[in-house]
């Protein structure tokens, strides 16, 4: 794809009072600094890595203050503008990066490292620009053409939402936990069940809703993860024209997406339903590596405090480094494996079946298993230095715990589907 779409003269944002500083104070509902409205469409993939890798340091530095925000600081955000990674998956025709799709883990694992809220967030709010581009061209330009920077928060969960048919569109309605970042965003992607008369499903359908349209709920009061802001969110009755509404019914025969007709790109085609977690696990897996270094960084310097015995010394704790940096390095080529894995499929011009898709989402569950395993025995090691409030250690461990609540991290949910293909039965989802 290598035509452009005219980005000159982009206007500010309208201003509807969500756009201010909050000054940290954890308010739902403020977002902060409103982007750049830069071209960042020549930023090739090793540059996207480096600028990440250069975050790192600032993230960590902000870490504590974005624990206590229960958001991203604005300082965190106006970097990751600056840079240009949260447009690192937006069309280059909207001015955004458009890198290959093994990027989508591999900047938020990077980031992860410096703080796993950062990354979460960052993971899904990116992310959404990748997914807006399968809408409707129309839904594309209201919410890129007034300002490319623009943030889209999402609610995920089909059944939290209702949606009814109406002329021109539909009205939906519904409550959404979950919504990580919806604090900075000015869009939300909400899914919801379409219903016939008769409460019969017709459809499952994602729906695109500016912040004025819902309501943010200051719920987030939680073990870990706190930065994330990921807050409830809800309306009621509110009209989605239908131009920003998106059947996500891809079992159904004749199913397209009309946003790909423009965005020919096959980046834009792996389905989210697969590899779709593997942003967030990206994340989780640099929260752990960064959970290594700092255990590493320490031991070397300690001793104990009732013996006075070199750390380092003790084969126990050698045994336990070796084994946690192990699993953090075998979860990190699995995911990465996966998604170059998944970029050559359909670069090659083929696509998934029901089979790999649930495989992809085995993997990741286990995946995060491995590295959750590495984190509790780094945890366990450190003893009781690492139950101050103080410890960046005691954080990583609350928030690895945290976000391993998450749906796609979950294996009893993951391992099941895939055992049931496995063993020639037949797993129907009309979004998979």
């Amino acid at each position: 794809m290598n035509a452009r779409a005219p980005l000159a003269a982009v206007p500010a944002p309208v201003d509807n009072g969500n756009n201010g500083n909050n000054g940290n104070n954890g308010t739902a509902g403020v977002a902060g600094p409103p982007g750049t409205g830069k071209d960042f469409s020549d930023v090739s993939y090793a540059e996207a890595l480096q600028r990440a890798a250069d975050l790192v340091p600032l993230l960590r530095s902000e870490a504590a203050a974005t624990e206590a925000a229960t958001r991203l600081t604005d300082t965190v955000l106006a970097a990751l503008h600056e840079s240009g990674l949260l447009r690192y998956q937006q069309p280059r025709a909207w001015g955004g990066m458009e890198l290959d799709f093994p990027a989508f883990y591999e900047v938020p694992e990077i980031l992860g490292r410096g703080c796993a809220s950062t990354g979460w967030v960052f993971a899904n709010l990116s992310s959404h620009h990748r997914q807006l581009s399968q809408w409707d061209p129309k839904a594309q330009e209201e919410v890129w053409g007034p300002n490319p920077d623009a943030l889209i928060a999402s609610g995920i969960a089909y059944v939290q939402g209702q949606g009814t048919l109406v002329d021109g569109g539909l009205l939906l309605s519904g409550q959404w936990g979950f919504s990580s970042g919806v604090d900075v965003s000015q869009w939300n992607m909400l899914a919801c069940v379409v219903k016939d008369a008769d409460g019969k499903p017709i459809d499952w359908c994602m729906s695109v809703v500016p912040r004025e349209d819902y309501e943010i709920i200051d719920d987030w009061q939680v073990l870990g993860m706190r930065g994330t802001g990921s807050r409830t969110v809800r309306c009621k009755d509110v009209f989605v024209p239908q131009h920003r509404v998106l059947s996500m019914q891809v079992s159904k025969p004749g199913h397209s997406f009309p946003g790909l007709k423009v965005h020919t790109n096959p980046m834009f085609r792996v389905p989210t339903s697969s590899l779709g977690g593997n942003g967030i696990a990206g994340a989780m897996i640099g929260n752990a590596r960064a959970m290594l270094d700092e255990t590493t960084s320490s031991v070397k310097e300690r001793a104990t405090s009732y013996t006075g015995a070199s750390m380092r010394d003790f084969p126990t704790v050698q045994l336990r480094v070796g084994m946690a940096g192990a699993k953090i390095d075998a979860a990190h080529a699995w995911l990465k494996s996966d998604c170059q894995e998944g970029w050559a499929t359909y670069k090659a011009g083929s696509s998934f079946d029901v089979e790999t898709k649930l495989r992809y989402r085995r993997n990741t569950a286990m995946a995060m298993k491995i590295a959750n395993e590495a984190v509790d025995t780094l945890q366990e090691m450190a003893g009781a230095n690492a139950i101050y409030d103080k410890s960046p250690l005691q954080r990583m461990f609350r928030d690895a715990h945290a976000s391993s609540g998450h749906v796609v991290f979950s294996t009893d949910m993951q391992f099941t589907p895939w055992g049931l293909v496995a063993l020639g039965g037949a797993f129907k989802s009309p979004t998979m």
